[in-house]
């Protein structure tokens, strides 16, 4: 099979901080759903894993995402946020990084 490549002028790109939505102060957010296939020991241990939170804190939110279906764990730099996700995900969490 033979693909033919035309050349095109390249599409005018923009800045990331000037598309909307991508500023770069912008606060991203980590959110975890529940689920029925974990316990909250695990779940726990991975927002204590991802977040660096006190167990305390991961406690509470696991709590949250029980009673509520969903939880803000994690707000900040969307490459943090990423990461947070990544780690949450290795247990295979739900989770959505929103702006």
């Amino acid at each position: 099979m033979i693909i033919f490549a035309t050349m095109e002028a390249e599409p005018e790109t923009k800045e990331l901080a000037s598309i909307p939505g991508t500023e770069t102060s912008e606060p991203f957010r980590v959110i975890l759903f529940n689920d029925e296939e974990h316990s909250f020991d695990e779940v726990t241990f991975q927002i204590i894993k991802a977040t660096r939170c006190s167990r305390a804190k991961a406690e509470a939110l696991t709590w949250e995402v029980h009673n509520s279906g969903k939880a803000m764990v994690y707000s900040g730099p969307i490459e943090q946020c990423i990461r947070v996700s990544a780690v949450l995900e290795e247990i295979s969490l739900r989770t959505e990084i929103q702006s």
